[in-house]
């Protein structure tokens, strides 16, 4: 297991770190790896006190992730979102899972057929929520709808600090 990239002692991350590290040492599928790191982050879903006040203070500019651990087969990543900020369409890299520590994350999901996207499903993700998916299907946009400070853990197979981001692709095609 390689920690370089973990800077600060953070609440419960090292829990997460070994498990996640357990996960993918066992090369499942990426659906099977997403769905087991779900299971694993419900159980051990961290608090706020993850981030320093400074990190959790977000910027009007934009959500902000911040980078806990990388290593060659996953991330971790939590991401501040101040209300009403959101990303743009887009898809990933690897799977994912996240979980919602506070705030709302409305997502989004589409599906790309060709020269447009639909609209195929959306979802309010909540405090203590966790889910995870799996490209391809993962397109989708989400946005912090609550009042407060919206803040969530993702966990991605791929090692973010080397490719500089999880997003694949940024979809700017129209939505019909």
């Amino acid at each position: 297991m390689n920690m370089a990239a973990t800077t600060v002692v953070r609440p419960g991350l090292d829990t997460l770190v070994t498990g996640v590290s357990r996960i993918t040492a066992r090369r499942l599928g990426r659906r099977e790896s997403a769905f087991a790191v779900a299971d694993l982050l419900r159980d051990h879903l961290p608090g706020l006190d993850l981030l320093t006040p400074h990190e959790l203070a977000g910027s009007p500019g934009g959500y902000v992730n911040h980078l806990l651990h990388a290593e060659e087969d996953f991330s971790i990543c939590a991401v501040v979102w101040r209300p009403g900020q959101d990303t743009v369409i887009h898809d990933h890299v690897s799977w994912c899972t996240f979980g919602i520590l506070s705030g709302i994350e409305h997502e989004t999901l589409y599906r790309d057929m060709g020269d447009h996207l639909v609209e195929i499903g959306h979802a309010d993700n909540r405090p203590g929520e966790v889910s995870g998916f799996a490209p391809p299907g993962d397109i989708h946009k989400v946005r912090n709808t609550s009042a407060e400070i919206g803040v969530s853990l993702h966990v991605y197979g791929a090692n973010v600090a080397r490719l500089g981001s999880s997003v694949r692709r940024v979809y700017d095609l129209p939505v019909r």
